[in-house]
């Protein structure tokens, strides 16, 4: 790999590091060889440390000359790819800076930290690293390439994504939805109960909040099985916030059981559903099953 540091000078936010990296290594192999990226970006090692309240951490002196990258032990394949790009953003993006002490220790919020408009410098800085890790696990012109094979929103393509760039099904889910499925958004439950959520800049904002019960309305409660299931109308009411005497907005719901209590649950409102058939895309047996379902509530 002829990737260096220089390559990279003048640019200091995730997305234009990553852009950076895609441009000096134009034929870089998917899934992203994080080690030998992190390798060929001075990073010097990349060791295991036994620790149960740190995921992976950063080592290096005050000029950035090399590094070394901390990894949990027996951390599964995903969490340690995406722990080491988290720390190589760390390394590469100038201005940040320990908490305490002399190197980055990062635990499990640090690694749930999204919000780069955050007030605390410290979680502003594990937004910003987790997400040059999203963008160089899964570049950004490499899943839309990907993606251009799928019309219509579904969940089986942030499961392909997954596969294809072996980041974790959450990473891929967030990926999806945050940023190339227009009107979608993503819950994460457990045991029936919103643990996390995630959205398009175009999806209204979700009311149902953590520790909250999966509304009522949701297919959630009539899934059957593991399987994913086809998007399926579903109510609005619960999820977002409707005012007295509005039409409610159509909305499409698909259940992903996970296992071990947790499914994935995606939702997609329609832009112009005036003249929308709710049926469109239903085989025969679930137009039957979705009317059967709706005469029994009148």
């Amino acid at each position: 790999m002829s990737l260096s540091r220089m390559e990279l000078d003048g640019s200091y936010s995730p997305l234009g590091l990553v852009t950076k990296i895609l441009a000096a290594e134009p034929t870089l192999r998917i899934p992203v060889p994080v080690e030998e990226v992190a390798q060929a970006l001075d990073i010097a090692e990349i060791r295991e440390m036994e620790t149960d309240g740190f995921l992976g951490g950063l080592v290096t002196d005050a000029a950035r000359s090399s590094g070394g990258i901390l990894v949990q032990k027996g951390l599964g394949r995903h969490r340690r790819r995406f722990t080491i790009g988290h720390e190589l953003g760390h390394f590469l993006i100038p201005y940040h800076k320990p908490a305490s002490g002399d190197k980055f220790m990062c635990d499990r919020d640090a690694m749930r930290a999204w919000d780069t408009k955050k007030v605390s410098q410290f979680l502003k800085m594990e937004a910003e690293a987790n997400r040059f890790a999203a963008a160089l696990l899964m570049p950004p012109p490499h899943v839309r390439k990907f993606l251009g094979n799928y019309s219509k929103a579904t969940l089986q393509a942030a499961l392909d994504v997954h596969e294809a760039f072996d980041v974790s099904k959450e990473a891929a889910i967030r990926c999806y939805v945050e940023n190339y499925g227009e009107r979608l958004a993503a819950v994460i439950t457990r045991h029936g109960k919103i643990l996390r959520s995630y959205k398009h800049r175009d999806f209204p904002w979700i009311e149902a909040r953590r520790g909250q019960p999966i509304p009522n309305g949701s297919n959630y409660h009539s899934h059957r099985g593991d399987k994913l299931s086809p998007l399926m109308p579903t109510s609005a009411e619960g999820w977002i916030a409707t005012e007295y005497g509005q039409r409610v907005p159509f909305m499409r719901e698909q259940v992903l059981p996970m296992g071990k209590g947790f499914a994935v649950l995606m939702l997609w409102m329609d832009a112009e559903d005036d003249e929308h058939d709710p049926e469109e895309d239903m085989t025969s047996k679930e137009r039957l099953a979705n009317r059967a379902e709706q005469y029994g509530r009148s």
